[in-house]
């Protein structure tokens, strides 16, 4: 990369090759666009590899909102290419500035592995967040348009190819700091004490940020760049105020502006019904990613960073795909697949995608335990004593043999009395919304029992809830490699512990150092408690009387039942998304492409929003009736989407331009006899200013 970027600024320096470079094309693409693609294949890595790792990146969505949308009116002064360069600056000195807030190493003068001054720390890391937002929620809108910019008005089918290529170097970033940062963070660094490696962790997108930076620069020369135009919106209400004002409109002296504005407003008002597709998009992160936490994931990780890379990998395989065959496919069936239609297939597809995870999620829900509602309260019985047990719970009766559980969990809605034996009828109050195991043991005259609160919901991230039962006449400790279960004495229950999917080896000590090794293979979201019965004994076959019970049976429903559904949404992204990007640049006059790129990305951001207002309006109980409620949302968007798709007409910004900036001598005479005309008609010509108002009008013709 290094020897690149030497070898570019040494060619691009040189005046007599830099006219060559700025004409000359790979494949029918300018040179300039792989500077462009490469620069953002290192900027989307520096920044999900930061999200990878950062626990505090929504944080940085309102400033991130912003900057999206005061970025097009910056790009309209400075010029875009000045704009991607001094936002990038702000960018990578905000991922350095994040790099340096993870060295605790700075504060920690007792070097016990902990910063003294956290505040300096904290404050770093907001500043650098900040930053980061500034800088990726600015060059979001500028780049995609400036690439665009690169090509010639003859080179159509290589501006439409290089959004597909734009969209695929995003994910190819995206999908490697996915993988690559948590491994980063894995290592183990520091000068006085080895923790997680943080700082490598942060400074390596760090690093590519500047990377990123340096190869856009490099690539200036090369660049087609247009000159900063001022700010057209302030222009057009400008414009506007003063006829209001003066009744007087010379319409013709800001003709251009008021047309571009409302080539502008006709695309931003269709895109009003768009943020509900990004509603549902975002939604594989949260809702779906809590899915495959109730699934048996056994051919995959099921952690955060693989379900993150599902999303990307499918982008990098079905962009080419659609590119190159399904499009293709459908113009020589001759049939009209306009932008919008596309767009509007995207919506449908994502739609379907839902459809899909409700079909998955009552699959998960025949299979998921019967939790207790917020006024009911759940009991097992385990009888450790070794002998078999009857009695009664409630209106209930039992019937244990010695150190085995009740089959299933008995539901109370009120307390009731637990009736052992003569002599042994206890009250029982079991806590709304709680599981509780009552533990039948014997004193040396009568029974008595111990309760215990359980898991009343399935283990977060497919993990499984691992418990042990004491009933060992001694203290017993055990361990899971370096996780503790504590000292557990006798008839206790010990904490639980996450214990991730497959082959677990306890080990079990008592207090003079026996060590019995317990083994026991695990699925995806189960709970037990190994019960360790008095009859236990340390020797060769000490495991064979540890008894597991099952309180949470493991998740059965196959994770690779998810599969239509990601297929669905990214298939539906990328039909939609690459081609909003694409219908956003065509559909904008040069000066205001970076306003509709701004506009885009804010249908993203609007997506988020509605999620919640859904959410939190709709109540319901069910997850799959929710799924299908916002896959109903998006039909209705759909219909909408389509009637306005109907009326919209599409149009050539670069013809409407021409019109303008090369008019032929009769057509800038006639404009300067209407203006005259309008003149005398108001009873304002003063000949005086003739000369004036000619040459102001040779001008106007020149916009």
């Amino acid at each position: 990369m290094i020897a690149v970027i030497i070898a570019s600024v040494l060619l691009t320096s040189c005046p007599h090759v830099l006219p060559f470079l700025q004409q000359a094309s790979i494949a029918g693409y300018p040179i300039s666009i792989f500077f462009i693609v490469v620069n953002e294949f290192c900027e989307r890595f520096s920044y999900y590899g930061m999200r990878a790792v950062h626990v505090l990146y929504g944080f940085m969505s309102p400033v991130y909102l912003i900057a999206t949308c005061l970025t097009p009116h910056l790009s309209l002064l400075l010029a875009v290419h000045r704009t991607i360069v001094y936002l990038s600056i702000v960018y990578a000195l905000g991922q350095v500035v994040m790099a340096v807030s993870a060295i605790h190493d700075i504060t920690d003068t007792n070097r016990d592995g902990t910063p003294d001054n956290m505040t300096l720390h904290v404050a770093l890391s907001m500043l650098g967040l900040i930053l980061i937002a500034l800088g990726t929620g600015g060059i979001k809108p500028c780049v995609a348009a400036f690439g665009g910019d690169q090509f010639q008005d003859d080179q159509e089918k290589q501006r439409s190819t290089f959004f597909s290529i734009f969209y695929l170097s995003i994910n190819a970033g995206s999908l490697l700091s996915t993988l690559i940062t948590p491994i980063l963070r894995a290592q183990e660094c520091g000068i006085y004490t080895k923790q997680e490696c943080y700082p490598l962790a942060f400074g390596v997108p760090a690093a590519l940020m500047v990377v990123s930076l340096l190869v856009f620069i490099v690539g200036s020369g090369m660049y087609n760049k247009t000159a900063p135009q001022g700010n057209i919106m302030v222009k057009v209400c400008k414009c506007i105020a003063v006829n209001i004002v003066l009744l007087t409109c010379k319409y013709e002296r800001h003709e251009f502006t008021i047309i571009s504005s409302l080539m502008v407003l006709k695309v931003l008002f269709l895109y009003i019904p768009l943020p509900m597709f990004w509603a549902l998009f975002d939604q594989q992160g949260s809702r779906w990613t809590l899915q495959a936490t109730t699934m048996n994931g056994n051919f995959v990780s099921v952690s955060a960073a693989s379900r993150c890379t599902v999303n990307p990998i499918l982008i990098l395989v079905l962009v080419p795909v659609v590119d190159s065959i399904v499009y293709p496919l459908i113009a020589k069936c001759r049939i009209n697949f306009t932008p919008l239609k596309r767009m509007n297939v995207g919506m449908f597809l994502a739609g379907l995608a839902f459809v899909a995870a409700a079909l998955v999620q009552l699959q998960i829900d025949k299979t998921l335990p019967t939790f207790p509602s917020s006024t009911e309260g759940q009991v097992k019985f385990i009888n450790m004593i070794n002998e078999k047990v009857n009695f009664t719970a409630g209106d209930n009766g039992i019937s244990l043999d010695a150190f085995t559980a009740s089959e299933d969990y008995l539901t109370f809605d009120e307390p009731f009395h637990l009736n052992l034996g003569p002599g042994a009828n206890y009250p029982i109050s079991v806590p709304d919304g709680t599981r509780n195991t009552i533990i039948i043991v014997q004193d040396i005259y009568w029974l008595f029992c111990l309760q215990f609160k359980d898991f009343a919901a399935k283990p977060d991230k497919g993990a499984n809830a691992i418990r042990f039962l004491n009933g060992f006449h001694s203290a017993l400790n055990v361990t899971l490699g370096e996780e503790q279960f504590g000292n557990i004495v006798n008839n206790n229950m010990s904490q639980y512990v996450n214990v991730s999917q497959g082959l677990a080896k306890f080990q079990i000590k008592n207090d003079v150092g026996d060590v019995c090794m317990y083994e026991q293979t695990l699925g995806f979201g189960s709970s037990f408690t190994m019960v360790i019965p008095s009859t236990f004994a340390f020797g060769p076959n000490c495991a064979d009387t540890i008894r597991p019970i099952m309180d949470i049976s493991p998740n059965s429903v196959h994770m690779a039942l998810q599969i239509p559904q990601y297929f669905f949404m990214t298939a539906g992204e990328v039909v939609f998304s690459v081609t909003g990007l694409e219908f956003s640049y065509s559909q904008a006059p040069s000066n205001m492409k970076s306003v509709l790129q701004a506009g885009w990305l804010l249908t993203v951001a609007v997506g988020n929003i509605i999620v919640l207002i859904v959410a939190e309006a709709a109540t319901l109980e069910d997850q799959w009736a929710e799924y299908l409620l916002f896959a109903s949302l998006l039909v209705f968007v759909c219909i909408v989407f389509s009637f306005m798709a109907y009326f919209y007409k599409y149009i050539d910004p670069t013809k409407i331009e021409a019109q303008f900036t090369q008019l032929d001598p009769e057509e800038k005479e006639k404009r300067k006899s209407l203006e005259m005309t309008r003149k005398e008609s108001h009873g304002g010509g003063r000949k005086g200013s003739d000369s004036s108002s000619d040459n102001e009008k040779v001008k106007q013709t020149r916009i």
